[in-house]
């Protein structure tokens, strides 16, 4: 019975008792038994309870001086939560044992399990202690050849130049643009896994591309190699950040936290224009020509169509409509619409609502006489 209690115990009621006269444990155990039969359900007698198992043998210590006792008992109980303090709350219902007045008051109801567990992450902290006090550097240098091999293992090859990449480069909505593959296996060493090489100081296409389509951080090598890739990328690229390993060192070199500081510490490529003497309205200009050919480029498409297309401000393609029902379709998108380019003419009353909507540009085949200047949109036809 020992064996049985000690194993399924859950809870360990510990109670108070003070007596006014001397009283022994037998006295303590018959009141408990005795005061409590048939206050409870058939279900909780405790009785019928020590019978099955699901209470412990019940623990009474006493001792008595100048005609009074005192002592401490505990009852062990594998009942749930609510039997158990429902059993608790009755041992004070008891006022008298043998012929003396009695009080018995519950102190507290532990649960022995959380006491286990507490055990069990104090002796845990202690073994893992000692492994680690164990570990050799032959140990140490084993773990960090594994960890090189799973990063070599994570590397990957981009687009047709088969360029080094982290795994995450296509599905990331962030890149970060580095020299060579040595950089991105660095990187990969951190976490990093959203990094793509272009493998010498020429820009490949496919980045070129992939800059396009992305939120990049160019962080390049603080040597004249690191100057030479940041030129062509402001010229062939469209990035949005730039970061730099301190001067003199590699991006393959850094430390965690250098990487981390360095990632922490970019800086707008605007402001990189301007550090180079140009002036950022210019690029902005720049930028804006771009974007108003694209415009053009979409209106030859769409000539002979019929069709229009609402456009957001990287030029996605927010809805595609039939010419007839552009009006309508403008007066329900989101303030998120950048542009229209539609096979038509434009309107007084299409300038009106894109105005309402914050348009930049509506682009057409050609425009009617309008009432109202457009103001702050920029009206292109063919």
């Amino acid at each position: 019975m020992g064996k049985e209690e000690i194993s399924t115990t859950k809870y360990l009621i510990h109670a108070q008792i003070n007596a006014n006269g001397i009283v022994e444990k037998p006295d303590v155990v018959g009141a408990i038994f005795g005061q409590t039969e048939g206050l409870l359900s058939n279900d909780l007698d405790l009785r019928e309870l020590q019978k099955t198992g699901r209470i412990g043998r019940i623990k009474v210590n006493i001792n008595s001086k100048a005609g009074r006792s005192k002592g401490e008992i505990v009852i062990p109980s594998s009942l749930d939560r609510v039997e158990t303090a429902i059993l608790a709350a009755s041992l004070e219902t008891i006022n008298r044992v043998g012929p003396c007045e009695a009080y018995i008051q519950v102190t507290k109801v532990e649960d022995v399990r959380a006491v286990k567990r507490r055990k069990v992450v104090d002796r845990a902290k202690e073994l893992y202690k000692g492994m680690m006090e164990e570990v050799t550097p032959e140990s140490l240098k084993m773990i960090e050849e594994v960890k090189e091999a799973m990063r070599i293992h994570e590397i990957t090859d981009y687009g047709d130049d088969k360029l080094p990449s982290g795994p995450n480069v296509i599905s990331s909505d962030a890149i970060l643009v580095v020299e060579g593959r040595a950089d991105v296996l660095n990187l990969l060493k951190y976490g990093v896994k959203n990094a793509i090489a272009v493998e010498g100081v020429s820009v490949p296409k496919a980045v070129a591309e992939l800059t396009k389509t992305k939120t990049v951080t160019a962080f390049l090598d603080g040597d004249r190699g690191g100057d030479l890739i940041l030129k062509e990328l402001l010229q062939v690229g469209e990035i949005d950040y730039v970061t730099r390993a301190p001067r003199g060192k590699e991006v393959e070199d850094l430390s965690k936290d250098e990487v981390m500081v360095a990632l922490r510490d970019k800086i707008p490529v605007e402001q990189i224009y301007q550090d180079m003497g140009v002036k950022v309205e210019k690029v902005e200009q720049q930028k804006s020509g771009d974007k108003i050919n694209l415009l053009k480029d979409i209106l030859k498409e769409l000539e002979g169509s019929g069709n229009a297309e609402i456009l957001d401000d990287a030029m996605n393609i927010l809805k595609e409509v039939k010419v007839e029902n552009l009006y309508e379709e403008l007066k329900n998108v989101n303030n998120n619409t950048y542009a229209v380019v539609f096979d038509g003419v434009v309107s007084q009353r299409l300038i009106d609502i894109a105005k309402e909507k914050g348009l930049k540009y509506i682009v057409a085949v050609r425009m009617s006489e309008v009432v109202k200047k457009p103001g702050p949109i920029k009206v292109i036809t063919r």
